[in-house]
């Protein structure tokens, strides 16, 4: 989420030492740079340049769509209000009745350290990104195609974070027969009921998600107590008991990749996937 302007070398090349950190962390040996390839699907959400301009659109408070983009804002207001103290709880009243109410999100929004840094538009930009992705089959289709095509006979552990994690569990339960041996999703909003849960291909039934792997597959899933994104720490009610889950520590990053990939925990659950290579 947020990476439009990034690309495969420059992500890896932000991800790979983190990585390589939470595998000493965990005392794993490490692996060389050659065995590991970014999915990248960020392009798809860039907007075309223009000889006046280049980069995301000019986006306000104006521009987030009642409904789904303002539920989820009001999600992310009332976490930040939950772990934050100088970010104040939005009323009883919905986004979508109260008028001026996504400024005032915004507004307190800003206040979290979460958010610190984040501008208006990069906010409203990031919104409007999970959204297309859940409610634009096209869009859905070619990003699931850009990752696929990375899940080949030889992996054996796919990480993922944030929206990531989405594509990624949606990825590997459409690849039957696949070999991965662990999945490791960061800061995941594969929990939020109603706007993310629910939406997802294969749908969940009688309220329990498909397991995206193998019976011996491993899934182990990380979450930072403030990271507003991952509003579902604890991903067990929705996918079983087989998850494993756990919480860091990332400091005032919360939901930065970096600090979870340096993690032990987050090494410790890469090392377990790479124990026979």
């Amino acid at each position: 989420m947020g990476k439009q302007l990034s690309g495969e070398q420059s992500l890896l090349a932000d991800w790979l030492p983190a990585l390589r950190d939470g595998l000493t962390r965990a005392e794993h040996p490490g692996i060389p740079p050659s065995t590991v390839e970014m999915a990248f699907y960020g392009d798809f959400f860039r907007p075309a340049g223009t000889s006046l301009a280049v980069g995301d659109p000019l986006y306000g408070a104006n521009d987030v769509r009642p409904g789904w983009e303002s539920e989820l804002l009001l999600a992310w207001w009332r976490a930040a209000s939950a772990v934050d103290e100088r970010v104040a709880p939005p009323t009883g009243d919905t986004l979508a009745r109260m008028p001026g109410s996504a400024q005032a999100a915004l507004r307190q929004l800003s206040r979290s350290p979460f958010f610190a840094g984040v501008a208006l538009r990069a906010l409203v930009f990031d919104l409007k990104q999970v959204r297309r992705y859940l409610q634009e089959p096209e869009l859905r289709r070619a990003v699931q195609a850009r990752v696929r095509s990375s899940i080949t006979a030889e992996t054996r552990v796919v990480v993922a974070h944030s929206l990531g994690s989405v594509v990624a569990y949606e990825a590997l339960a459409a690849l039957p027969g696949h070999g991965v041996r662990a999945l490791v999703t960061l800061g995941s909003p594969l929990g939020i009921s109603n706007l993310v849960f629910e939406r997802l291909e294969p749908a969940p039934r009688d309220g329990r998600g498909a397991w995206p792997g193998a019976d011996d597959m491993v899934w182990t899933n990380l979450a930072d107590r403030g990271d507003v994104v991952a509003l579902e720490k604890d991903l067990r009610p929705r996918f079983g008991a087989e998850v494993v889950n756990a919480l860091v520590c990332n400091g005032s990053h919360a939901h930065d990749a970096k600090p979870y990939l340096t993690d032990r925990l987050t090494g410790a659950a890469i090392a377990e996937g790479l124990r026979d290579d």
